[in-house]
């Protein structure tokens, strides 16, 4: 299977290049050089949407335009604005969150688990009055 197409493959190049050729002089014969040099200048352009190629500047420059695809993003549209959730979080946050909760016991984790549990339990207590207290007051403020 394979050496037969190794084979159509050497079959077809010698015409795949002549149509390049002819293709190549119909598009662009401002571009060839008169004194038979290679060009002083290759630009390279990618074009996305429906972006018109440019022309030439002079007789010394050939312009190579390539589809670079629907957009200049790497992104997908469909996937550029997701909602956040658990599965569109990195996998190194969520093994943070995962440490975290498995913290029963170490210092400040306000556990009744291990020696140093209980450490956490005044800072714990205190944020909570904080928020506390923070309801309060804009609760006062939206009262005339």
């Amino acid at each position: 299977m394979i050496r037969w197409m190794v084979i159509a493959a050497f079959a077809l190049a010698p015409a795949a290049q002549a149509q390049q050729r002819a293709h190549g002089k119909a598009e662009s014969p401002a571009v060839e050089s008169t004194k038979g040099e290679p060009p002083k200048r290759i630009r390279s352009v990618l074009l996305y949407g429906d972006e018109k190629c440019p022309t030439p500047t002079n007789s010394d420059e050939i312009v190579v335009c390539a589809r670079g695809g629907e957009s200049p993003y790497r992104i997908p549209k469909n996937l550029r604005e997701l909602p956040e959730s658990p599965t569109s979080q990195a996998w190194g946050r969520r093994a943070e969150l995962i440490e975290e909760v498995n913290r029963a016991g170490l210092p400040n984790s306000c556990s009744p688990i291990g020696s140093g549990g209980q450490t956490g339990c005044t800072a714990q207590l205190l944020r909570q009055w904080a928020a506390e207290q923070g309801e309060k007051k804009a609760a006062q403020a939206k009262v005339p």
